[in-house]
């Protein structure tokens, strides 16, 4: 059977009916025949262009169960980690192929049991470590070496941990690197590590015209009230709400359940299992508001998110990026709404370098002030201007710098 240009196998062909697809994205497009093919790739895109399966069809085409570990898939996250092999057994429905999925926070002991039965392991690079110290994993078999966001995994760590990897598997494996930068890291891997890349660059996943860029400048006395306002007033569920720190995740989590907004957050504190139920909520929609960190949220593919708030600023271009690509996407509108205030400027300076992003400021609409405690014990930021915006050293900031 055939999908366009590309040829699946039928049972292939069955799940990407079954999943409701229509049409490849640009990198599975790109990426599928090379794979196919056996070629080595380096496919450079952002989180949501349709990796996984760019990845995955063609190389479970090549699995045949019961010949030991012939895939492996490197992710950043424990989160990836459990997304990426629910994709895997999605994709493999109908071919008969043991996906196991090996991360740090849990037992290592049910891993164990299930590694000697494994084609496929999905995995973390510390727990593969741990795996190999005990000798509990064979990687010898290894036909298909798969660095999935490469660039965040090497941002938090883990190159020396994935050279040690790279180093037990066979040399004439088939390497597939996706990242949605090129860092110096990234870069290195590729010399040492890869046979002759083919090089897929695709544009953003996000639809411009699907997505909306809003920023409102607020004293930040007033952002929590706004805040308020917007999801109780004009925002639609889904929503994913950033915060820069673990601790103003949970601040502002409470804050919001006082106000009546079901909401959970989610970080790097949190126990697997607890990370794992928000998760699974919010996918189910039975949550329909999450405060993450950026930590957290690190290759999270989170499916018809409506509304991305920044309550607080990347520092990045490339992390603002990330963040609004959980919306406005396969087809779907969306909207993101950075809420700026005084120490917010520098980073969205930063954030604007990049000048394919249009953002554009709103007017700060009437607002009704409530409370915003940062400690059970101590209440602060009540709004002093009924919505109205701030005058004094913004008003000034604003005609130095046009957003």
């Amino acid at each position: 059977m055939t999908t366009g240009h590309i040829k699946l196998q039928p049972e292939l062909q069955k799940v990407f009916s079954e999943l409701g697809f229509s049409k490849f994205t640009e990198i599975q497009e790109k990426s599928i025949p090379l794979i196919q093919e056996g070629k080595d790739i380096i496919g450079q895109s952002y989180t949501g262009s349709g990796k996984t399966l760019a990845f995955g069809f063609p190389s479970i085409e090549k699995i045949v169960h019961g010949h030991g570990i012939q895939m492996l898939i490197l992710v950043p996250t424990r989160e990836l980690c459990n997304q990426v092999t629910k994709e895997m057994e999605k994709f493999s429905k109908y071919k008969r192929i043991n996906v196991v999925e090996v991360y740090g926070g849990v037992s290592i002991n049910p891993q164990i049991d299930l590694l000697p039965e494994a084609d496929i392991v999905v995995g973390t690079p510390g727990r593969l470590l741990d795996h190999m110290d005990r000798r509990t994993i064979n990687l010898s078999r290894v036909k298909i070496l798969v660095l999935d966001e490469a660039d965040r995994m090497f941002d938090m760590g883990f190159i020396d941990d994935v050279r040690k990897i790279i180093s037990q598997t066979p040399r004439n494996r088939q390497t597939l690197l996706f990242s949605a930068t090129m860092s110096d890291s990234v870069i290195e891997i590729v010399h040492r590590h890869m046979n002759n890349p083919v090089k897929i660059k695709v544009q953003t996943h996000l639809d411009k015209v699907q997505l909306t860029q809003h920023y409102y400048d607020v004293d930040a006395s007033d952002k929590f009230s706004l805040l308020v306002h917007l999801l109780k007033n004009e925002a639609r569920e889904p929503i994913i709400i950033f915060c820069a720190t673990r601790r103003m995740v949970d601040i502002l989590n409470r804050n919001l359940l006082k106000q009546g907004i079901k909401s959970q957050g989610l970080h790097g504190g949190l126990t697997q299992s607890r990370r794992k139920q928000v998760m699974d909520a919010f996918a189910e929609h039975r949550l329909g508001v999450i405060i993450a960190s950026d930590v957290a949220a690190r290759g999270l593919d989170i499916k018809d998110v409506a509304l991305v708030v920044n309550y607080d600023l990347p520092k990045t271009s490339k992390d603002y990026v990330h963040r609004i690509g959980r919306t406005a996407r396969a087809g779907s509108k969306g909207q993101v709404i950075s809420l700026l205030s005084q120490q917010d400027y520098e980073n969205f300076n930063h954030v604007l370098e990049d000048r394919s992003l249009v953002i554009d400021r709103v007017e700060l609409p009437k607002f009704e002030r409530v409370p915003f405690q940062m400690r059970s014990q101590q209440q602060h930021g009540f709004g002093y201007n009924q919505g109205r915006g701030y005058r004094g050293e913004r008003g000034n900031y604003r005609s130095q710098r046009r957003y």
